[in-house]
């Protein structure tokens, strides 16, 4: 048996296959491995994001230092209110304080709001440029790259992995050095008033460590399980969403509907627990800061009686124990981001540090208009290796030339390797051995770019964008006119139907054309390959599942298209093997005849038995008719 060609398509899945019996293992495998600490390697890497904006991220640190000082300055300023004006009568010494007051607090929210503003716009911008590149290097993957990564986790990687990364980029870094600033702010001033009573407020803070560190642990092991709930939730929905014409055809709803009920079960205790954990470590922090503020008013107040301490130092080191532990739970929620952010970076950082993209030449040959011959010479391929490493060959040898404006049809069973031709030639993948030429010069000294500016390819399986009739033909190149997209409809006779329809051009075929028919998803592909204008037509004829009427359009817009230009066809019809100069007979990816029709069964061999078994009913039909 031969290797069954992978379908041939555009570099991104649009068919996923449907598991019925499994939930995205590789996600639950993924989501199963270690959530990594603070991996300096990984923060630097992330850093490397703020670098175009270190000016800004300068400024907003200078903002959260003033931020963070003229906090703690409010009670060292009512300290000295009470203490030296109010005590004294000091009318006009409380109103200058009060001022100062006034100014600190103004102050504090002016600074805060342009940090706020000024990290979020950091951030943003950050998370533009990284998303960017993260689909900038997907789109410059290969075909084999997408044939063993699922799709769903490429989408996540470009969402919510990047999304994990933006309160890190945003406000992180710059939210813990605000947090650390204050807390050294507060201390210092503490020590500054009175020593004794900041040991007093410090003493609780080995529990504070023990207690935070028990919740860091733990919590990070339920945040693991939630979000591997969440992927095998997401997997679910994905899977069946997409195939819910199969589990209403096999009468499936209940049986999947209980599978879904169990995720998701799973996924409430998950979250349950992580609850327990926040439900316990929230007050905890808040009795010991109540424990310190009662420390602080018993040794404060036996102070203040024995006269040994003013009023006013008690109430500032009551409001300097509440602003103290504020940062400690701003510091510990910003690990717990830290940690999100390590597992997105890893992930992200893996899939970029994973280049596959096909080799650019150094010196590369300049096309013009070409004249479109194409040759293979030797040519071998395979898209992967067997267990004891040695290449399981899918194309061997292969050896043809296309002069230009002939037509080259390609038979044979599956697994030929007739749509592996189609892939090589437009170097989706790269072949192994030989030589692929157009107009004399091989495809590996050209751009891709270039290369693929000068082929049209249709596919059995049309792929539309949401969106417009139009946006699908142009694919938004400002370069096409609308002069040219109505002039290619109606050499294929699309307009036809296009003309009918409510919004003309402007119809929107909803996901995956799910408004058209199959007919008109395919007659819409030739006019878009028509309207680029391609000198070679590489082609897959699709004809199945479609009305005699419409059969008859796609035929008419095929003849058309391959008017003047140079046509490698898989063949699928009758009329294309007759009209075509050379046929290709392929079996296990050889090729094992070639020659014209008449020639191919004049040899009574292969290609013979192909024809009485594929062909022979379409000449009848065909007779008939």
């Amino acid at each position: 048996m031969g290797i069954t060609d992978p379908p041939l398509r555009l570099p991104f899945s649009t068919n996923p296959r449907i598991d019925l019996s499994s939930t995205d293992t590789a996600h639950d495998n993924e989501n199963q491995r270690d959530t990594p600490g603070l991996d300096s390697r990984l923060l630097q890497r992330i850093g490397t994001y703020l670098r175009p904006y270190t000016g800004w991220v300068v400024l907003a640190l200078t903002l959260t230092l003033g931020a963070s000082l003229l906090g703690p300055l409010r009670p060292f300023l009512v300290q000295k209110a009470i203490d030296n004006y109010i005590v004294l009568g000091d009318l006009d010494g409380l109103e200058r304080i009060i001022l100062f007051l006034v100014l600190a607090l103004v102050g504090e929210g002016i600074l805060a709001f342009a940090k706020n503003y000024l990290t979020q716009w950091i951030g943003q911008h950050a998370i533009y440029d990284l998303r960017t590149k993260v689909f900038r290097h997907i789109q410059n993957q290969p075909l084999a790259f997408f044939d063993r990564t699922p799709i769903g986790r490429l989408i996540t990687r470009t969402t919510s992995d990047v999304e994990a990364l933006s309160d890190v980029l945003s406000s992180g870094l710059v939210v813990i050095m605000g947090d650390l600033f204050r807390l050294i702010f507060i201390t210092y001033f503490m020590f500054t008033l009175n020593a004794t009573l900041a040991l007093v407020t410090l003493a609780v803070m080995p529990l504070m460590v023990w207690v935070t560190f028990w919740f860091r642990k733990n919590a990070r092991e339920m945040y693991r399980e939630t979000r591997k709930q969440v992927a095998r939730i997401n997997s679910f929905m994905q899977e069946h969403v997409t195939g819910m014409r199969i589990v209403q055809l096999f009468n499936r709803e209940k049986e999947e509907m209980d599978r879904f009920e169990g995720i998701n079960d799973d996924h409430r205790q998950a979250q349950v627990h992580t609850i327990f954990y926040f439900a316990i470590f929230w007050p905890a922090v808040q009795i010991i800061a109540d424990v310190a503020l009662g420390a602080i008013i018993w040794f404060g107040g036996l102070q203040a009686m024995a006269g040994s301490l003013t009023l006013g130092v008690v109430i500032a080191f009551i409001q300097y124990a509440r602003q103290f532990f504020d940062p400690i739970r701003n510091l510990s929620n910003q690990y717990n981001t830290l940690q999100r952010a390590m597992a997105g970076a890893e992930r992200i950082f893996g899939l970029l540090d994973e280049d596959h993209a096909i080799e650019e030449p150094d010196a590369p040959v300049e096309l013009g208009r070409v004249d479109g011959a194409i040759e293979f010479k030797n040519v071998w391929f395979a898209y992967e290796d067997g267990e004891d490493g040695t290449p399981n060959w899918v194309l061997k040898d292969i050896s043809f030339k296309a002069e230009p404006g002939q037509t080259v049809a390609l038979v044979g069973a599956t697994g030929a390797g007739k749509s592996t031709i189609m892939n090589a030639l437009l170097r989706f993948y790269e072949i192994q051995r030989g030589e692929i030429l157009v107009d004399g010069v091989d495809i590996r000294q050209l751009r891709l770019r270039d290369l693929r500016r000068h082929l049209g390819m249709i596919l059995q399986d049309v792929f539309l964008f949401s969106g417009s009739i139009e946006k699908n033909l142009t694919l938004n190149d400002d370069r096409i006119t609308e002069a040219q997209m109505r002039k290619a409809a109606e050499l294929v006779q699309a307009d036809r139907f296009i003309d009918q329809l409510p919004n003309g051009y402007q119809q929107d075929v909803k996901e995956r054309g799910a408004s058209l028919s199959q007919g008109q998803r395919q007659l819409l592909s030739f006019v878009r390959a028509l309207v680029y204008d391609p000198e070679v037509l590489v082609l897959d004829e699709a004809t199945s599942s479609v009305d005699t009427e419409t059969e008859e359009l796609i035929q008419n817009a095929i003849n058309r298209l391959m008017e003047g230009r140079t046509t490698l066809a898989i063949a699928h019809r009758l009329s294309t093997i007759q009209d075509a100069d050379q046929i290709l007979v392929l079996h296990k990816g050889a090729i094992r005849e070639r020659g014209t029709h008449q020639e191919l069964l004049a040899m009574d061999g292969l290609y013979r038995k192909l024809y009485e078994l594929q062909y022979r009913d379409q000449e009848r039909v065909e007779a008939g008719a």
